[in-house]
């Protein structure tokens, strides 16, 4: 089945530009440097799957013309991921049933606390979005395409990210763990956490991602979680032919 993949977010936590910095690339004029927080919309068979509502979601949303969502898979509960959960309400407004929200189940309650004037609403006025968490533990089958869970360490923190059909995402990774590299073979679509080139304890270099393109070896892998070290077009001329760079609105079409 055909998918088109769109890139909502290709920045990191603080997005770029980022405030209060001078730097040349937060003061580019290369609309490939204006990166909002992390996340991705995937399309097919007339459905709408995100991974990740972001803070930046309803800019994402708006740029994007998004006028529906019908799940939603959660990677973690960093605040750059999950914050715009309360801007899906528009969307949760004209369907029918709530939305489904996947997350590991820790994750899950983790959400469901932190939005409990959402899951554990009173409100008799309305205006609440309409969501529900479903935890996950493996594989989950959504639309008739599967989405698999891909472990990935996160400082201290193992995480999700997941592939689906001939692609897979992961963002916020530090390392992977051996047991996942089985996961990521005959990929056409690798997309890897590459912050800077400086080390940083939680998240992958350009160079580390490098080394997984090469061990992995997929038909096309983008770079996301990106910061304000980084320029986009500088950066892209220093890499293999085959990986590129994410940015904000990139469109790919896929194999799900």
């Amino acid at each position: 089945m055909k998918a088109r993949l769109t890139v909502l977010g290709s920045g990191t936590s603080m997005g770029v530009p980022t405030i209060g910095c001078d730097c040349a690339v937060c003061h580019s004029t290369d609309p490939r440097d204006k990166r909002t927080r992390p996340s991705i919309m995937i399309e097919y068979g007339g459905r709408v799957v995100l991974i990740d509502t972001t803070p930046d979601f309803r800019e994402q949303a708006i740029r994007e013309r998004i006028n529906k969502v019908d799940a939603v898979i959660y990677t973690h509960t960093h605040a750059d991921h999950i914050l715009g959960i309360d801007d899906l309400r528009p969307l949760s407004f004209h369907r029918e049933g709530k939305i489904p929200l996947y997350a590991r189940p820790k994750s899950a309650e983790f959400l469901r606390s932190m939005f409990r004037y959402i899951f554990e609403a009173d409100y008799k006025f309305g205006g609440i979005a309409q969501v529900e968490l479903k935890p996950i533990n493996g594989v989950i089958e959504l639309f008739g395409a599967r989405f698999e869970p891909v472990a990935v360490i996160h400082g201290d923190t193992e995480i999700y990210g997941y592939r689906f059909g001939s692609a897979a995402y992961l963002t916020d990774h530090s390392d992977i763990p051996e047991r996942s590299f089985t996961q990521l073979n005959n990929l056409d679509i690798l997309f890897l956490d590459a912050l800077r080139h400086k080390p940083h304890p939680t998240h992958s270099t350009v160079e580390n991602s490098l080394r997984i393109v090469e061990r992995t070896k997929p038909q096309r892998a983008f770079f996301t979680h990106i910061c304000h070290d980084l320029g986009h077009e500088a950066t892209n001329r220093a890499l293999p032919p085959n990986v590129r760079l994410s940015y904000d609105g990139l469109k790919l079409e896929f194999e799900i």
